[in-house]
């Protein structure tokens, strides 16, 4: 089971770090962009095809030290075609370097709607009987605003084909409570969605414990995260928010049971554009952008272990 997988690579780096490929265009060094923009003009293509380098160059100083990256697909969307040809390339790559891809495309539809944004990510698309693997994704992430049939399509492809899901529970961004937070029938929304994930997972439980369906519970509301692992005992988080959002290793230390499993914690500009940071940027040039990523990565690394238990005793 992919849930499996992950979480062995993070046992064997004893590192709980997820990678945010989130790239912005104001992110790529000038030696990057300027070779692109050279050969195809200020266009969609060229920034498509830096974004990618600018993924290649920080795959290759974090794969060895991280279990996965999260790409977000909107940061690629924005270039059309080109984009997305950058998506799908940065996710092959990653993978062929040994990595664990989470997909974070936060989808949501019902039914033939949602199965083709199944049989796109996670799924096969059909061609006249032949099947093609389409972006390749480990895990995504989901809305489960629409309900249960809004999941389900998604489900059938997890068993069959090893993937995974993170479904949005409680978010990192500050005005989740809007409607996150609202009370129905005595519980907050986030309760019931927790509720339902829960259900969702109940038939794809791995040997370590936990549900192919996990749930994306952000670092920057402690309190509610601690409540929800409570009622989620048997499901993998992922963290948003830690780092340049707010959030602290402190906070999100109650997510993680006694053997520190539990969740996986991203952090995407904080390690991405680290060379842009005070912390990294006397310490490494324009050019050395990737392995100021690298230390980033590490240092991220040893402050989540810090408050870990099974490893801030080591």
């Amino acid at each position: 089971m992919i849930i499996d997988k992950l979480i062995e690579k993070i046992k064997c780096m004893e590192n709980p770090t997820c990678v945010g490929l989130d790239p912005r265009i104001e992110y790529v060094p000038s030696f990057i962009k300027e070779r692109y923009i050279e050969k195809y003009g200020k266009t969609p293509q060229a920034a498509a095809k830096s974004l990618y380098k600018f993924n290649k160059y920080i795959i290759d100083e974090i794969y060895d030290i991280v279990p996965c990256v999260k790409p977000q697909i909107a940061m690629y969307e924005r270039f059309g075609i080109h984009g997305l040809k950058a998506y799908l390339k940065t996710i092959e790559y990653a993978k062929k370097s040994g990595l664990i891809v989470i997909g974070d495309i936060k989808r949501s539809d019902i039914a033939s709607t949602a199965q083709a944004y199944s049989d796109g990510h996670i799924g096969r698309a059909d061609v006249e009987g032949i099947k093609y693997e389409i972006f390749k994704e480990d895990f995504i992430t989901l809305n489960p605003y629409l309900g249960s049939d809004s999941i389900t399509p998604f489900l059938k492809d997890c068993k069959e084909y090893e993937k995974g899901l993170f479904v949005l529970v409680k978010t990192s961004n500050p005005n989740s409570g809007e409607i996150q937070d609202l009370i129905t029938d005595g519980k907050p929304i986030y309760e019931k969605v927790s509720e339902l994930v829960s259900k969702w997972g109940s038939e794809l439980i791995g040997k370590y414990g936990f549900s192919e369906v996990g749930a994306v519970v952000g670092a920057t509301h402690p309190k509610q995260a601690e409540e929800i692992r409570k009622l989620m005992p048997n499901t993998f988080f992922l963290v948003p928010g830690y780092g340049a959002q707010g959030g602290k290793a402190e906070d999100i230390s109650v997510l993680f049971n006694e053997e520190g499993l539990g969740a996986i914690v991203n952090s995407s500009r904080g390690i991405i554009a680290a060379y842009m940071n005070d912390a990294y940027k006397n310490k490494f040039s324009e050019n050395d952008f990737a392995k100021a990523s690298r230390a980033a990565a590490i240092d991220m690394k040893n402050d989540l272990r810090r408050c870990i238990n099974i490893w801030k005793k080591q």
